[in-house]
């Protein structure tokens, strides 16, 4: 499992743009790349892309957590370079022009071999676990529903290795302490604090960030 941070508020781990805003690529077991939301701005999403070996026209899925711009904003752009692209969208959702396949999952499916989406949960936000051999990997955009109810729903499909994404407002510390990996990005208020009380499960973000296990 190959993850690369596209879009994220820190600045990044390579030559690339920084903004406020999320998005990941997520490759596993030989499925199609998967684009987990697209941050806010295309320009920066797609230079992102580019500057870090991925072609625009290669997407043939996309993910989308919630209905916030800086989670959104670029698939407008992204689809001007390929409008063939199937989009799991929340269910609050308006599809923009050019968007030919649009998804809703309003409960826990399956999206591709070991990759799961967990529906719309809390009315809010929408999250993907990943099976990998070390354990389940969460993939969250915000962590609107609450941090505790995305695990607890992860952990009914195995052990939670890792998680990775914005963990906005999350203060419940201990429940991280048998996570191995923690990437909070973008929107994760309280950083420092979990860096500090879990160094060795931390890893900073930043676009350009690839995390591979």
């Amino acid at each position: 499992m190959k993850i690369t941070l596209l879009y994220d508020n820190e600045p990044p781990q390579a030559n690339l743009a920084f903004d406020r805003g999320f998005s990941c690529i997520i490759e596993v077991n030989g499925n199609p790349p998967l684009l987990f939301d697209t941050g806010a701005r295309g320009a920066i999403l797609l230079q992102n892309m580019r500057k870090s070996g991925i072609d625009p026209s290669s997407i043939k899925e996309v993910f989308l957590s919630h209905n916030h711009s800086d989670h959104t904003g670029g698939l407008p752009d992204l689809l001007k370079e390929k409008s063939d692209i199937t989009v799991y969208v929340p269910p609050d959702y308006a599809p923009p022009n050019g968007l030919k396949k649009a998804v809703k999952l309003e409960n826990t499916a399956p999206l591709n071999e070991d990759v799961y989406a967990t529906g719309w949960m809390n009315g809010i936000e929408q999250s993907l676990f990943v099976k990998t051999e070390r354990g389940i990997v969460v993939i969250v955009g915000c962590s609107h529903p609450g941090l505790k109810d995305v695990l607890d729903l992860a952990y009914q499909y195995g052990d939670v290795y890792g998680i990775i994404g914005g963990l906005h407002g999350f203060n419940e510390f201990g429940i991280l302490k048998d996570i191995s990996l923690v990437c909070g990005c973008h929107c994760t208020n309280h950083k420092y604090e979990i860096k500090t009380l879990y160094p060795e499960k931390w890893i900073d973000g930043g676009a350009g960030r690839i995390i591979t296990l």
